[in-house]
């Protein structure tokens, strides 16, 4: 075999090699660019991490569920720094997350992500996901629920259906205006959790109210130990639910009244526009290099037209009409409930105002008994008086008579009946006593 037959085998191997690694390139290239398909997880399902293979929890890992727009949803455990890099988030908003600020309400505004704390709820929200801490606690199994009927999953066409009106937003948002009707991701999972924690609110309100009426009025008919304790604690629970609803009011009365941090939860719309610039700023290069020798009229023409889309961006930057009204209708439920709220502590307040007022009346008429027993002590102890110094061991010729005694006794006694009469009347006309 010649050495001419040896090289052009090699030639013809090295030419099969390099078609079976542009074959493979294309085939990763198109695994790559193919979205892979949702694989929801169920609640009861073993907890996987991103790798699909079962591994001890961590330090510092807690158990994050994400559920995205098509419906896709995946349990993870997740720590600060992945959950930091996914969601772009600084790391005191987990903070908040965390138990320390357990009761406190939250819904801050960041570049790419909503923190969300409501009661149970402790959410990271983004225009394409959102993170919910800890989901599988039985408080906040209804609220994925809630999630899984709202956003249905959806197929591959959907998805592709769904990016090309994303697409035709971001080229022409004018004409992709009225296929928008629905309110943005991230704002329907904001409604969805208000919605949630609105729920738990008034079922607790209800509740309340519904302990609170039989022992007031119980309280009012008879005013024991047991029924006071049984108030003190329904008081203080009555405190720690108005505080809750406080807490979410004000925070929903703190975005109402700041349209700049109303504006910043539009997250939608904030990619919109990072997508418009990046095309505007591709077309003026693009524009640039091909059209040259027109440098002067094409400036002026790109100038104009990038005031334009400026000021339409300005114009949908101040429009926060529909989330004014969803955080409206939410606010006026909250108040309608600390309302209610209030009603049931004023009631309470003026049953202690009325147990005091009886309470009053017993303690006055214990004191007027015991001004009587005073008075009638008084006029026994001058008859006792009276009948010791007649029994004195002293000489007398009163004692030689026969029936003294009975009159000198019954004299003396309706003497001090005569004194005990005088002195209450007295009393009655000072009024120290009630008529």
């Amino acid at each position: 075999m010649g050495k001419g037959q040896l090289s052009f085998r090699r030639l013809s191997s090295i030419r099969n090699r390099k078609k079976g690694s542009a074959v493979k390139d294309e085939a990763q290239t198109s695994m790559l660019l193919s979205p892979p398909p949702p694989t929801p997880i169920n609640s009861g399902a073993p907890i996987v991490g991103v790798t699909g293979k079962a591994k001890k929890k961590t330090g510092g890992a807690r158990l994050w569920m994400r559920f995205d727009r098509t419906g896709a949803m995946e349990v993870v455990e997740c720590d600060k720094s992945t959950i930091i890099k996914r969601a772009s988030v600084p790391a005191r908003d987990l903070r908040i997350l965390g138990p320390v600020f357990s009761h406190s309400s939250n819904i801050l505004a960041r570049e790419k992500a909503i923190v969300v704390n409501l009661e149970v709820i402790k959410a990271i929200v983004t225009a394409e996901e959102v993170l919910i801490l800890d989901p599988l606690r039985p408080e906040v199994l209804p609220l994925v629920e809630r999630l899984k009927q709202q956003f249905p999953q959806r197929n591959v066409s959907e998805n592709a259906l769904q990016a090309s009106a994303n697409a035709q937003s971001v080229l022409d948002p004018e004409g992709a205006e009225g296929l928008q009707k629905e309110l943005p991701f991230e704002f329907q999972v904001l409604e969805i959790a208000l919605e949630f924690v609105c729920a738990i609110v008034d079922t607790s309100v209800t509740a309340l109210e519904t302990e609170a009426w039989p022992v007031l009025d119980e309280l009012t008919k008879n005013v024991s130990t047991e029924n006071l304790e049984y108030v003190r604690s329904l008081k203080s629970n009555l405190t720690r639910l108005l505080a809750r609803v406080q807490k979410v009011r004000d925070e929903l009365e703190h975005l109402l009244d700041d349209n700049e941090d109303m504006a910043d939860l539009y997250l939608t719309r904030k990619w919109i526009q990072n997508q418009q610039t990046e095309a505007i700023l591709a077309g003026t290069a693009s524009n640039s290099i091909v059209a040259a020798p027109h440098n002067a009229s094409n400036l002026h023409r790109l100038t104009s037209n990038r005031s334009a889309s400026m000021l339409t961006s300005n114009a949908d930057e101040d429009d926060v009409e529909d989330l004014e009204m969803l955080l409206e209708a939410y606010f006026m439920q909250l108040e309608g409930m600390r309302n209610k709220i209030l009603t049931v502590r004023e009631y309470i307040d003026d049953t202690e105002d009325y147990v005091n007022i009886q309470l009053d009346n017993q303690r006055n008429e214990l004191i007027q008994l015991q001004l009587i027993l005073t008075i009638a002590s008084f006029a026994i102890a001058a008859e006792t008086l009276l009948a010791s110094l007649f029994g004195m061991n002293t000489p007398c010729p009163l004692y030689q008579m026969d029936g003294i005694f009975g009159y000198v006794v019954w004299s003396i006694t309706a003497l001090c009946v005569v004194l005990f009469l005088v002195t209450l009347g007295y009393a009655r006309w000072k009024k120290l006593l009630g008529t």
